[in-house]
Order: C-alpha cells, then structure tokens, then sequence
C-alpha cells in the first residue's frame, strides 16, 4: 500500500478538529488501529514474540530476513498516555524489516493511570532485560518517536545517573524533548501542523508529570556530555520543530555526534507514515547510521571446520554422508506453519549449526545460511540418503510425519550433545508459539533471543589438546555383512527397556549403563560370529565404538563436536568369554582411556595432522585422497559397529506434557552395516539399531543378550515386506 504526503495530510487535517476533542480512551482506540495496520503490512516479512514483565508487556520483533547482529531498543510514543503493544508493534515491524535487525518493542506503562516515573522505570528495565539475554551495551541501539524519542535520552540520562554503560546510539523521531513547550515552533507551527496540537501536548504533559522541567521528563534541560551520536528526524510543519532542533544544538555543544534531517511540509512523526515520497531516503539513513554504530549489514558468517569434523567430508562415498537423526514425538500432531516460524527463529540462535559446507582452496569451510531450509514431509525410511551436493546448500534438515519432528545433522557441523540442545531448543520455541507458554532457558533449552556465545562457537579440540601424541594403532575387527538393500532403505529396529530395570542390573555387574550396553552389543557379535565363523582360529577381534562425551571432562560450552571414542575389545581366539568378562573388558577400557590425560594425547595427535605445513598447504583434493585413505585405516574397520548413549534426556518442566518420545539414531558407516543409538525419555530407554542390509540377525542375538540379563525389552520394526 503506497501512502502518498499530500493525501495523509488532507486526511490529518481534516480529522484534526475531531480527534482535539476525543476522549483519551478513543484517542488510544485509534492508535492501536494505526499500529495494527502497519503490523499488517509486514507480517509476512517478521515475527512476533511476546515477553511478559510484571507490570507490563514487550513484545520481540524479527525480521526473517536478518542482515544485522544487536538489536534496536524501541520506544513508541503517545503523549506519555497513549500506545499499547499492538501500536509499538507496528513501528517495530517497520524497523525490522527495512534495517533486518531484531526490535524490542515495551508497551511501559502510561499516564494518568501511572505518571511519571513508570515509562522510565519501565524503559531502563527493558534495557536491563537486553543485557541479561547477553546483547552487549554495544549493540543496543534506542529508537523512539514523539514521547518514545524523549524517553530514548530520558533513559540515557538515567544510565549515566546509575553508572551504567549507555547505548551504542539513538534514532529520535520528532523527540518530545521539552514538556513546558517553550520553543517558537509551538507558536509557528501551530496551523502547519495536521496532526498535533499545543494544546493538546499541554494536556498529555501534564497527565504525565507535575514538573516538566525536571531532565528525566524533559531531557533538553538535562546534561547531554557523554550521549552516544544521535540520528533526528523532524517535519519542518511541526509544532514540536524547536524541541529536535534544540535537542540537535545541544547534543553538538556538548561534544556528542548528532545528525539532523528536517523534512519540508512533514508533520509530527512522519517517519512513521512510511510515505512515498520520503521512505527511502529515511531508511537509507537509517541504515547508514546502523551500519556505522550498531553493526553493518553483514555478509554470511563463515567458520572454519572443527578438528574432527574435518575428516567426514573426504569420508564421503557416491552413496553415503555421515548423518544422524534426533527426533522427538509429541502429544498432538506438528502444525508445519508453526514449526516453520520456529525455526526461524532458532537458526538465527545456532550459526555454527544453521550452515551449508563450502569447498575451499585448501580446506572445507562451513557458511551460515541465508535462511531456514525448508520443512520436508518424511515419506521414506530415516536417514535416507542425502546428496553431497544438498549437504553443501544445507548441512541439516527437518522432516515432519504426524506428531514427530526430526532433525537429520552432517556430523561435520555437531554431535549428539549439539545436536539435542539444537533440537530441544526448536521444540521449546515450536510449543511457545503453538501454545504461548513460556519455556525457560534451562536443561539444555537455550536461550531463543539471545546472542549466541563465542564459547559455543569455539573447537574444543585446540584448546584442550597436550603436547604428547597418542599412537593410532590398533587391531582390525570383525567385519559384519550381509545382503545390501539395493535402494538404499535403512531398516530399523527399535528395542524399549524401562530405564530403571537397566540402571540396576548396571549397578550388579559393576559397570556403568553405558559399559552394559556395550558389553551385552559385544557378546551379541562374538555370538554371531561363533555362527558364522565355527573355527576360532580364523575369529577376529570383537570391537564396539563407544562415544564420550568430552565437556563432561573439560569445561567446555562448544555446540560443534567434541566427543571422543573408547574402543573396548575381546579376541575370541583365546576363548569363550562370560559376560562378566566381557564387562570387566569394557569397564577396564573404559577406566583407562576416560581421562583427561589420555584424551589429551589423543587430540593432540589430531590436532598435530591439522597443524602440519604440509598439510596445510597440500590442495583440496590431494587432502581428502589423504585422508580418506586414513578414515579407512583407522576409522570404521577398527569396530564392529558404534554404539552411542546421549544418556536421558532433561526438559524443563512446562515442556514434559508435550512430549511423548524421544529417539536417536545413527546413520550406518560406508563399510560398517550396522550402528546403534541409545537415548532415554520419562523412563524409557530407547534402543535404535540401524542396518542397511537385509538380515537382522545382529538385533536377535543383541535382543537375547537382553532378554538373558533379565531385562524387559518391546521392539518395533520398520521392516517392510519381502514379497
């Protein structure tokens, strides 16, 4: 919709003798509309977030399109006695969607119901509130028009009255400045103006407060030394013209950077209007200011592949990546619009995460997207087969049947640890949508509207790595086998064990969970192999890859891998093992590699092959012939399989209703047929066992092993019929 100046002022005149003798309740009618309007027009390109304080609304505006980093503090105005959260909305979605910055929008409290100071009050604790979702002083920006404008530098007096660090800068539309309305233009103006009256601003004036004169209600009478540079907008037909260009003087003999823009013919706050005569140029200084003083209209973020993600691309086959699932099941079928709009959002909060893999000179490289990947229906088995070429526009993807949600992630850009706290915080923000309830940042839901952290950011690897390397060297496994599905479906079976039965039959063999559930994987292969391989001569080493979690041992806030592998092992060749042996092998293997010590010498290692200058200069291509050759070597055919425990899963308390299950799974290695994933949830414990070959004889013998331990166990299969 074009609004056009000479229309909205003949309309603004025309209606100006009506609205001097509106109630207040009507006046405040009218505004709501006028915010609900300009809301409209930019629905499609922003999203809305309330946040409730104890004595009043707020309201967090997005622009899908997110080309800046900090966020614009904005004041709407109203004489101090008009403005709900429906009118700061409007302005706010503006701001968002030109300038592609987050909006903090606050409807603080007004007049006469709360005279001064609950509009300040109210204003300095939206900011304290900005700082504690963790936004630096540095990139806040304060932005208000009419009242909204003076209290923008109301506030700033105020933090400097407190000692608090001030704004990085203030966008003053049309600022009401002074309360006592002494400037000439009060008197001038007083027929050029369509919109606004003097006696009207008397009247909100004092509705507001009993001493206009006072800096915190009237900051031209205040000490402005110190204020971050201000960008103002003012028309030159208005009846508040002295109040900005006051201000503006001011502001310069007092040392602060000010920029002045007076519209000809323009009335109060016509910024708002967005008219078409005048929209562009605003913004464009708008912008301008934004790029110098809160942060440029960035490129992509880009970030350099973590040490052990380094390996997954040149690990590639024609047929394979190395992906894996987490999903989770609730209560009531997945509104897609809504899931849509929460991962919008949540892309924005994992940058390390939200990324597609980019071909470098000399190394892979990981690039934000520009946004959120589509949400796809799951139509086929888990963890079909994506690509490489998608794994390079997006190195994870959503998938959506019924009343689940799954996240499928390139192990390149995550772990399991990342990738549940990625998937428990786009639950969190799909229910608070869907629902408006409200989920604490708590039990690895992170924050939504918060910046995200450099430490999550960080390769954990480098800055934990000793200076003594650890051999690589290590015995070739059993290789499993078996008829490969010629279209690449991935047969699951899924094995359900109350999570307490498996806790205390642990606590009996002296082990931990996980060490139990390696252990009874290890007999279930050397059982299978005493099938297949009847003399024991020719057995090879039983081998079951277990993945630790490192920021259980080393301080560490990291959202990209750091995990590691222990590799406990029994030779069949020397004879039948009980499983109590076998658990004294793991528990043993465990005990000995589980340490700071041990792991540091084995990032070490890693991290001396990253360091090399040959390495670092070998090209692309040259690189990953290396280092496929060492995956191969090293990696799957020194185990049997990988089985990976994330351990129960923990939300906070008002998202449990909502969620039925939770599941984990691995996708199956190049040459490895077989992978097991294990996650718990409300008391059950879930036991993903992927293969992409026909036989399920592995699950048998694993589901006997349970059984022989005493323990209850259901299974579900997608196994499809054979015809």
């Amino acid at each position: 919709m074009e609004l056009h100046a000479k229309l909205v002022r003949s309309q603004l005149s025309f209606f100006k003798p009506f609205v001097a003798g509106l109630s207040l309740e009507a006046t405040r009618k009218g505004q709501d509309k006028l915010g609900e309007l300009m809301t409209a027009l930019h629905r499609r390109e922003v999203l809305v977030r309330d946040h409730d304080f104890e004595h009043f609304q707020g309201a967090w505006v997005m622009p899908k399109d997110q080309r800046r980093t900090g966020v614009i503090l904005y004041l709407h105005g109203g004489g101090y006695t008009c403005g709900s959260l429906e009118y700061a909305k409007g302005f706010a979605a503006t701001l968002a969607s030109e300038c592609g910055v987050r909006v903090f929008c606050p409807a603080y409290r007004l007049a006469p119901e709360h005279p001064y100071p609950a509009a300040l009050d109210d204003a300095l604790e939206s900011y304290q509130y900005l700082l504690q979702k963790g936004y630096e002083p540095g990139q806040i920006m304060l932005a208000g028009e009419s009242a909204g404008g003076g209290l923008i530098y109301c506030l700033c007096l105020k933090l400097k009255e407190l000692g608090m660090e001030l704004p990085c800068g203030l966008i003053g539309i049309s600022p009401w400045t002074d309360l006592t309305g002494s400037g000439d233009s009060y008197r001038e103006n007083r027929e050029n103006d369509p919109s606004m009256t003097p006696e009207l601003l008397q009247f909100y004036a004092g509705c507001y407060t009993q001493d206009p004169t006072d800096p915190l209600c009237s900051p031209l009478f205040g000490d402005l030394t110190g204020l971050p540079p201000s960008l103002l907008f003012v028309g030159g037909d208005e009846v508040m013209l002295d109040d900005t260009r006051a201000l503006h003087e001011k502001l310069l003999a007092a040392g602060c950077r000010s920029r002045l823009h007076i519209a000809p013919e323009r009335w109060h706050a016509y910024v708002l209007y967005c008219l078409n005569e005048n929209m562009e140029q605003d913004f464009e200084a708008i912008n301008h200011f934004l790029d110098r003083t809160l942060s440029p209209a960035r490129s992509l973020r880009w970030m350099r592949l973590d040490n052990a993600a380094k390996i997954y691309p040149a690990a590639k086959r024609r047929n394979w990546n190395n992906f894996f699932r987490l999903s989770v099941t609730l209560t009531e079928p997945i509104d897609t619009a809504v899931l849509r709009a929460a991962l919008d959002v949540t892309v924005r909060r994992f940058p390390s995460i939200a990324v597609q893999l980019r071909r470098g000179a000399f190394w892979y490289y990981l690039e934000e997207i520009p946004k959120a990947p589509d949400i796809q229906p799951e139509k086929s088995c888990p963890l079909a087969h994506v690509p490489f070429g998608q794994v390079r526009q997006c190195a994870f993807r959503v998938l959506v049947y019924h009343d689940r949600m799954a996240v499928e992630f390139f192990h390149a850009v995550t772990d399991g640890t990342g990738g549940l706290i990625f998937l428990k915080t786009l639950v969190a923000e799909y229910l608070c949508q869907k629902y408006g309830i409200t989920v604490p940042a708590e039990k690895g839901v992170l924050g939504r509207l918060e910046e995200p952290s450099p430490q999550e950011l960080e390769d954990s690897f480098l800055r934990y790595a000793g200076d003594v390397t650890a051999s690589r060297a290590e015995s070739t496994a059993y290789h499993l086998s078996g008829t490969p599905e010629k279209d690449g479906y991935k047969n699951l079976i899924t094995m359900m064990v109350p999570v307490d039965r498996v806790r205390a039959c642990a606590r009996q063999h002296g082990v931990s969970v996980t060490e139990l559930l390696g252990a009874a994987m290890m007999q279930a292969i050397a059982d299978l192999q005493a099938e297949k391989v009847p003399r024991r001569s020719r057995r090879k080493p039983v081998k079951v890859l277990l993945p630790v979690n490192l920021r259980n041992l080393f301080p560490s806030r990291s959202l990209r891998n750091f995990a590691s592998y222990i590799t406990p092992e029994i030779d069949p060749r020397t004879g039948d093992y009980t499983f109590s042996e076998i658990c004294a092998a793991v528990h043993h293997r465990m005990g000995l590699e589980n340490n700071t010590h041990t792991l540091r010498s084995k990032f070490a290692a890693n991290v001396a092959s990253e360091k090399s200058p040959v390495l670092k200069v070998m090209p692309l291509f040259i690189k990953n012939i290396a280092m496929k050759a060492v995956f191969n070597a090293v990696g799957e055919r020194k185990s049997c399989l990988c089985l990976s425990n994330l351990g129960a899963v923990e939300l906070p308390e008002v998202m449990a209703p909502y969620v039925r299950r939770v599941d984990f799974i691995i996708g199956v290695q190049a040459a490895a047929p077989h992978d097991c994933g294990v996650v718990s949830w409300n008391g059950t414990m879930y036991i993903n066992c992927i293969r992409s070959i026909q036989e399920p004889e592995l699950e048998l013998h694993f589901y006997r092993v349970l059984q022989r331990l005493g323990l209850p166990v259901k299974v579900e299969s997608n196994r499809r019929g054979r015809g």
